[in-house]
């Protein structure tokens, strides 16, 4: 990542941009699929919507600006500042467009609106997650307890749905659960998807007979960095040297064609990998 994709990265209208469109496509989502169906969507937003098909009280979306206030309050105490202002603006973007948007989806069948609604709304949530803040809610308990006890995302996300769905299974239908539930499953991966969309990075470890000569032309014709890995065979315990580079996925047909190209009886070995930070990569990101 240069220095200016970096800055981008920081920068203020960046960060809104990312904050308005996908909270944007999450009140779509929501409005448009969720409550006709009368789906529960997970975490905060699950819990207003629980509440409002219950009580048929306000809206799930002033019910959720109501319950984000606690969590801010401790955003405010636990996280930065620039944390919780994006955040807010998520919050109030939702809210806003959730009140604003009248439009319906018209899909008949319950599992085909469970997949739209999980997908959008993870389209939606994973690029407010590119910013520098969060969608609130649930995100801001789950970035706190990540932070001070090191307790995984995921987890927080996992243990409160299930109370959600268990509660959710005494009121409602099992049928409509059961899709609210297929709905978040689509929504978790598609943010994930998101997230990993332009982080994901292919790492190569390459073991050959002529590494310094690989190496050199993997600087000299991708312009890219490569580490020497001190190795042992372990049959002859012959001492040798590996090459460990890390390349994006267009590059790496190219990198295959040096390396063979160089050496064709080279062992070349391809993994994934979700997220690469620092030096010329992705910059971590600081709430």
């Amino acid at each position: 990542m240069t220095a200016k994709h970096q800055r981008l990265a920081y920068s203020f209208l960046w960060n809104s941009g990312l904050i308005v469109v996908g909270t944007l496509i999450q009140a779509v989502a929501l409005k448009a699929v969720a409550l006709p169906q009368q789906f529960v969507p997970g975490g905060l937003f699950g819990v207003a919507s629980l509440v409002y098909y219950l009580t048929e009280w306000l809206n799930p979306g002033l019910l959720y600006l109501l319950l984000n206030i606690p969590m801010f309050i401790l955003g405010y105490l636990f996280i930065s500042r620039r944390f919780l202002g994006y955040s807010a603006l998520a919050m109030t973007s939702l809210t806003g467009f959730y009140q604003l948007i009248d439009v319906e989806f018209t899909i008949s069948n319950q599992l085909y609106s469970a997949l739209v609604f999980g997908a959008l709304l993870g389209a939606g949530a994973g690029m407010v997650l590119r910013s520098l803040g969060s969608n609130g809610g649930l995100d801001v308990v789950a970035v706190i307890l990540n932070q001070k006890l090191n307790i995984g995302v995921g987890k927080v996300y996992f243990f409160f749905n299930l109370l959600l769905f268990s509660a959710s299974f005494a009121c409602f239908d099992n049928d409509l659960v059961i899709a609210s539930m297929i709905a978040v499953f689509v929504c978790s991966m598609t943010v994930d998807y998101c997230l990993s969309l332009f982080n994901q990075r292919k790492l190569a470890f390459i073991v050959s007979a002529q590494p310094d000569e690989i190496a050199e032309q993997v600087m000299q014709n991708l312009k890219i960095g490569a580490t020497m890995v001190p190795a042992m065979g372990a049959y002859r315990k012959q001492e040798y040297k590996m090459l460990m580079v890390v390349i994006n996925n267009i590059q790496l047909k190219r990198l295959e064609e040096i390396v063979f190209t160089v050496d064709e009886y080279a062992l070349f070995i391809v993994e994934n990998t979700f997220s690469v930070l620092g030096s010329t990569f992705s910059r971590r990101k600081m709430y």
